[in-house]
């Protein structure tokens, strides 16, 4: 494996709230055999981003494609992961690391759920 994906969530208290994050992680994999794709939380939910970032490295991962599983590119999103990256980028300067837009600013999701809203 030389590329993987990060689906990154807030994370909570409850254990049930990680499982829609969970099941998008599970749909990869279904649709893409071999696909490496881990989750991580930025907190009260474990596995935490280094520590995700380090299984997928172990396991071969040299490209490393963050996914922000946010509606909207709130404080979290816009400065907290960002700074979580780059200090990524100075631990393993050998990684390549993609921050990728958060999924809720994605037109095919904002389509999506106006479509289940107005159900």
């Amino acid at each position: 494996m030389s590329s993987a994906t990060i689906l990154f969530a807030h994370g909570s208290r409850d254990p049930l709230w990680r499982l829609p994050i969970e099941a998008v992680a599970t749909s990869i994999r279904a649709a893409s055999a071999g696909a490496a794709v881990q989750c991580a939380y930025l907190e009260l939910t474990q596995p935490d981003l280094p520590t995700a970032v380090a299984q997928l490295m172990a396991d071969g991962a040299r490209s490393i494609a963050i996914v922000p599983m946010f509606l909207g590119m709130g404080r979290h999103a816009r400065e907290d992961l960002p700074a979580l990256v780059t200090q990524l980028r100075q631990d393993y300067p050998g990684i390549v690391f993609t921050l990728r837009p958060a999924v809720g600013e994605d037109p095919r999701v904002i389509e999506m759920l106006a479509r289940i809203a107005a159900e």
